[in-house]
């Protein structure tokens, strides 16, 4: 059925298909997310300071446009237009011909102009959509070029205001409310941040918020108009969306289940607690007193210049996803490899290099090395937090050593390397522990995975003739006879206990798959003996 979430007013939208699945205690929840990514251009939207200032000290990043001295002119960063059409490609949108910097005034301590430079009217990238990977399309309304503010660090009986961040260029993807459960919020969110990191829009550090997500929530019954909707502000991670989400959609129903009304409001979410707070009542477009920038022409972009910002795209998620439909990997397995785009490059090499089987080998290597239970925590502390990226994108922190790699880094092993030990595995020369253990120590420094075996002596030993002794000797031990009669009997199961004492005496090294043969065989021969 088709049901109308609410009129175009109150930006509403409506969706196709049994909305049941969606219901929470016959409430259907609403949801759009606004996005703010931080462009990856060297210098800020309209001074030449450094962008990135991650690690640096307070207020060292900062010029006299950033700090709004009287006079002072801002001047529009060429290349952040150029990312923001690269996004708008990403986004499935078009790219405006004419766009216009409006202000956006609030006085706020992080702000020095007592105004926002933004784009109100006239925004550069236009309508488009998010297709999911469970089917789900997340249309988007709008994208807009603006401005980043300071930062605020409030104590007990001060503040401190660090203007590093002011001026930084963001574009803030605005979502319609096309999302219903707090696992589609995550999901999308998910999906965004692997879009803008392969496009090379943004480095896409949650930890240092290249990316932020407010979580707009509203709850109403089917049929009805869309609910007072609320605002969680500044959401740095996967697991926050969803959670919030979550939160806030169990929070308004509770509300109105008491006969109460929802406030219009944005709220904060503690990721200690699992609430969010009440942080200031909503401001509608009005309360900004929005209007035209004097000082910044417009943005005017033909056919020619669209098509050569946009040139040369890389691969996106969706085309891997394609790509990877022939390894039949887990979707668990492919959503982990598809978080960092070098190594899903990568995972293509293999499979264009050698085989299928080989590359969901190494697909799956890859997996259960960065996934756990909280597979986006893992992953958003080893990719950005603690400095562990894979990707050797530069970056300034004060744990780097040079500009380029940190000091300790693990590397991304080659795909030549990654081959091979998927081929001894394959051989069954080392056993499946032994590949992870060998996998592990390429990630810190990329080298012959047999090298690495012989030095950790982690070769299995298939010689048929050595296995074959050691066998005797565990199936003649006295401590072992109970064992024997019991396989004789038909207890399939204690198999396993005499291959591990064969593995116990080899000191690991047999290989367990022939081990296992050969004691089948020498069991079975003294039954036809007797």
């Amino acid at each position: 059925m088709t049901t109308n979430l609410g009129s175009a007013g109150e930006r509403g939208s409506e969706i196709t298909g049994d909305v049941t699945k969606y219901l929470i205690d016959g409430y259907l929840p609403t949801i759009g997310i606004e996005c703010h990514v931080q462009l990856a251009t060297k210098t800020k939207l309209f001074s030449s300071v450094d962008n990135d200032a991650r690690g640096a000290e307070p207020n060292s990043k900062v010029s006299a446009i950033d700090y709004a001295l009287p006079g002072m002119l801002p001047v529009l960063n060429r290349e952040a237009v150029r990312l923001a059409a690269r996004a708008g490609r990403a986004l499935n949108a078009e790219i405006a011909r004419e766009s216009r910097f409006d202000r956006k005034h609030y006085f706020y301590p992080d702000l020095p102009k007592g105004y926002q430079i933004s784009q109100m009217y006239q925004p550069t990238i236009l309508s488009g959509h998010v297709d999911l990977p469970d089917g789900t399309r997340v249309r988007i309304h709008h994208a807009h070029l603006e401005e980043d503010a300071g930062k605020l660090t409030h104590h007990a009986d001060h503040s401190e205001v660090d203007l590093n961040r002011a001026g930084t260029p963001l574009i803030e993807i605005v979502s319609e409310p096309d999302i219903h459960s707090a696992a589609t919020a995550r999901a999308y969110a998910e999906e965004l941040h692997a879009l803008m990191t392969y496009a090379g829009v943004t480095h896409g550090d949650l930890y240092h918020g290249n990316m932020r997500f407010d979580v707009n929530v509203s709850v109403a019954k089917v049929g009805e108009p869309l609910g007072t909707r609320t605002e969680v502000k500044n959401l740095n991670s996967f697991r926050s969306v969803e959670r919030a989400a979550e939160h806030e959609i169990a929070r308004q129903i509770a509300v109105l289940e008491k006969g109460e009304k929802v406030v219009q409001e944005t709220r904060g979410w503690d990721d200690a607690t699992g609430k969010t707070t009440s942080q200031r009542s909503k401001e509608d477009a009005q309360d900004y007193r929005y209007m035209p920038d004097p000082d910044i022409p417009p943005i005017v972009l033909d056919e020619a210049e669209i098509a050569q910002m946009q040139a040369d795209m890389p691969t996106l998620p969706d085309e891997y996803r394609a790509k990877f439909a022939a390894l039949k990997i887990d979707k668990s397995v492919e959503r982990t490899i598809l978080r960092d785009q070098k190594i899903a490059t990568t995972i293509a090499e293999i499979l264009d290099n050698s085989s299928a089987e080989i590359a969901k080998r190494v697909a799956n290597l890859f997996a259960s090395s960065l996934a756990s239970d909280e597979a986006e925590q893992q992953l958003s502390a080893r990719l950005s937090h603690d400095g562990k990226s894979v990707s050797d994108e530069p970056r300034n922190d004060a744990r780097r050593g040079r500009r380029g790699k940190f000091v300790g880094q693990p590397t991304l092993p080659s795909s030549e390397n990654l081959i091979k030990l998927a081929q001894i595995f394959g051989a069954n020369e080392i056993s499946s522990t032994a590949e992870k253990e060998i996998f592990a120590e390429m990630l810190k420094n990329d080298r012959d995975p047999r090298q690495i075996a012989e030095a950790k002596n982690l070769l299995q030993v298939s010689d048929e003739n050595a296995i074959a002794e050691i066998v005797g000797q565990v199936l003649s031990a006295p401590e072992n006879q109970k064992a024997v009669a019991d396989f004789r009997a038909g207890e399939e199961k204690v198999i396993g206990y005499l291959v591990g004492q064969v593995m116990k005496q080899s000191k690991g090294q047999a290989n367990p798959t022939l081990a296992g043969e050969l004691i089948r065989d020498k069991i079975n021969q003294s039954k036809e003996n007797k």
